[in-house]
């Protein structure tokens, strides 16, 4: 099978390693991808985001699958195009994306299909916001309605910290917020039917201890030998089937990987947000969980036929990866200094590195993103997979970059994994 990825973060890297790693894989291709995809596929440069262009080079290089990694390529049509072209497409067309593309539809399709999830109201005015907020109270969750890269999301106790927010993204979502722990369930869909993954958590806040801005994740791990047991069948029969069948009803049926970030109350699941994609870090430590061989999971979900009674096999063990940032990131992060140490991390056993924000330039690897590198350790268990991720760490030299230091610490140390 020849496979065309899209996109040029860490996510792709680890979908294209998976892919590589996969012996029905005749030709791998990633557009644009960045120098870590170079060692393990084809890169093609364009912009993944232009339907013409994506179904150009995919009929050119004679694909028979193409991945779409980020969501804005989802939301400008580029699943659509693919299929109106013949060719086989894993990511949903743009009007099943919408359940990323606007967090109003979400709730929307979740009241519909009794999902549970926050009481939300969205807001276009200020004064809207302000009685949403009296409305709900502190800890306050002011959602960007539209896609904003996993940053539109502020949750604080100062009121105008929201008050600002909602100002300045305009439409909002307010809503309750929702106490427990944070669970990523990603599930493999064919429009009908779905397969779970395995579940991940990451870490969203720029610093240690949850502290600092909102990002796009600072790391992640798996497996979550903390979460209750039936979570996956609850959440499939619960949240992810309903939304499958309810947007089946609306004559946008979903095809591609539906992202459900979960929060475990102390009233039960509920769904914190819907993405029409990979997590990006969460994916990093899933994929190097998946022993079944990937293309076929994806293929089976964009041509139909994915078997619902089909459950994925896993390597045992656990995995952390460790996501190193540029200098000032998420805020206004540096771009252009030089990277070096990746070879001598990947020299770490049990680890390896996943490019994320990276380039070239005068022959020398530099950063090129916010998160630049994503470290992954892998062990028997959660203590061994972290000593092996920031034991790689370690050996990054990159100025001015930082990382968080508890990535799975808490969960190592109850002795999870």
């Amino acid at each position: 099978m020849r496979v065309l990825v899209l996109g040029s973060g860490g996510r792709e890297h680890a979908l294209a390693r998976a892919l590589h790693r996969d012996p029905s894989v005749s030709g791998l291709f990633c557009a644009p991808g960045n120098p870590g995809t170079a060692e393990v596929a084809e890169n093609h440069q364009l912009d993944p985001s232009d339907p013409t262009a994506v179904v150009e080079l995919a009929g050119r290089l004679r694909v028979e699958l193409v991945v779409v990694g980020p969501e804005a390529p989802l939301m400008e049509g580029v699943g659509d195009a693919l299929r109106r072209a013949g060719i086989p497409c894993f990511g949903p067309d743009r009007a099943a994306a919408r359940i990323e593309g606007s967090k109003a539809f979400a709730k929307e399709i979740m009241a519909a299909a009794g999902v549970p999830t926050a009481a939300a109201r969205v807001c276009e005015s200020a004064s809207e916001a302000a009685a949403a907020l009296d409305e709900f109270g502190p800890p306050y969750v002011v959602k960007d309605d539209g896609l904003a890269a996993g940053k539109g999301v502020v949750v604080t106790h100062d009121r105008e910290v929201a008050e600002a927010h909602a100002d300045a993204c305009g439409r909002v979502v307010i809503e309750e917020f929702l106490d427990g722990p944070e669970v990523s369930l990603f599930a493999l869909c064919d429009g009908l039917s779905a397969v779970p993954l395995m579940p991940a958590q990451d870490f969203k806040r720029a610093y240690d201890g949850g502290e600092g801005p909102n990002t796009g994740g600072m790391g992640a791990y798996t497996p979550l030998q903390w979460a209750p047991p039936g979570l996956v069948e609850e959440v499939m029969s619960t949240v992810v089937q309903p939304a499958l069948d309810e947007l089946r009803r609306r004559e946008t049926p979903y095809v591609g990987v539906l992202y459900a970030g979960l929060a475990l109350t102390s009233a039960g699941v509920r769904v914190v947000e819907f993405n029409a994609r990979f997590g990006d870090p969460e994916t990093q430590v899933v994929l190097d969980r998946l022993a079944t061989p990937l293309a076929g999971l994806l293929q089976a979900c964009a041509i139909g036929g994915l078997d619902p009674a089909f459950r994925a096999a896993w390597h045992q063990g656990a995995a952390v990866t460790v996501v190193v940032a540029a200098e000032d990131y998420p805020a206004a992060p540096v771009k252009g200094d030089v990277i070096e140490g990746v070879e001598e991390a990947g020299e770490v056993p049990g680890a390896y590195v996943l490019h994320a924000g990276t380039g070239v330039q005068d022959g020398r690897l530099v950063a090129s993103g916010g998160r630049v590198l994503n470290v992954v350790g892998t062990g028997p268990d959660l203590a061994a997979a972290r000593a092996a991720a920031y034991a790689a760490v370690g050996r990054i030299r990159l100025r001015g970059s930082h990382h968080r230091t508890d990535i799975a610490l808490e969960a190592a140390g109850s002795g999870a994994g």
